[in-house]
């Protein structure tokens, strides 16, 4: 079979916009040969490659317009470290059942537990599932928003948190916000209700939010959204980033 591919066979692959098909087209002939083939077992092997790499271009491209602080997977998290969080919960969160459902995640806890680790682990999956994914601390999109606003360009600005699948909102709670900014935020958690997923994290409890957004009324309105369809999370461990820290430490003594 491998001789059967020509020139002609490889420019018209590369016309049809299939440039890895057009460079790979004798090497899969070969393997047909040597596993001696049928032309329809040929045809599968040709679709199921080029399939393969389309989704990992896709993949690639999602992750680079992301915005993802980095890539990690919930292969890298170290349950053994939090006995308190049952793997299983997060797990199930994994298999994106919240995402395909167009539901929301929360991940509560101090400072330095890992749940932008395992936000950014839970969007990654879902990029690699082909959902398009957005992430952003909650300072960042509240200063866009008000530079888009101030600009006159807010429904357009809106639109760039509105448009994935999966919103990873990252820091609530950080930095109290004025009851404007809170608005802000407000109109994106209203506008992808039961439209999108939003995976956020925050270290505030739901009862502390009140104060985070400056207006009980305003937090109350944000949470009814948000929670009506939610896995919530609470992650009350020590801190990773304390740990290496003292690790860190140790050492230096222990060199000196």
């Amino acid at each position: 079979m491998s001789e059967l591919v020509s020139t002609r066979t490889r420019n018209t692959a590369g016309k049809l916009g299939l440039p890895h098909l057009a460079e790979a087209l004798t090497q899969y002939a070969q393997r047909a040969d040597e596993a001696k083939m049928g032309y329809l077992d040929f045809i599968d092997l040709v679709l199921s490659e080029e399939l393969a790499v389309r989704d990992d271009r896709r993949f690639r491209t999602g992750l680079r317009i992301s915005k993802l602080p980095h890539h990690k997977t919930l292969d890298d998290y170290d349950f053994s470290f939090q006995p308190e969080l049952d793997p299983r919960k997060i797990k199930d969160l994994a298999t994106l059942s919240f995402v395909e459902a167009k539901a929301n995640a929360a991940l509560l806890g101090p400072p330095g537990v890992g749940k932008t680790h395992i936000a950014v682990a839970l969007a990654v999956a879902a990029c690699r599932a082909g959902y398009s994914i957005y992430f952003t601390s909650l300072d960042d999109m509240v200063r866009n928003l008000k530079t888009a606003e101030a600009a006159g360009r807010l429904t357009s600005k809106l639109g760039s948190y509105l448009r994935p699948a999966v919103l990873v909102i990252d820091e609530v709670g950080y930095q109290p916000l004025e009851r404007a900014e809170a608005n802000l935020v407000f109109q994106v958690i209203s506008k992808r209700y039961e439209r999108g997923s939003i995976i956020l994290t925050s270290n505030k409890t739901f009862s502390e939010w009140g104060q985070v957004f400056g207006d009980e009324v305003l937090a109350t309105a944000i949470l009814d959204r948000l929670l009506h369809h939610c896995d919530v999370i609470s992650i009350n461990g020590p801190s990773y980033r304390l740990k290496s820290r003292l690790a860190a430490v140790e050492r230096d003594t222990d060199a000196a």
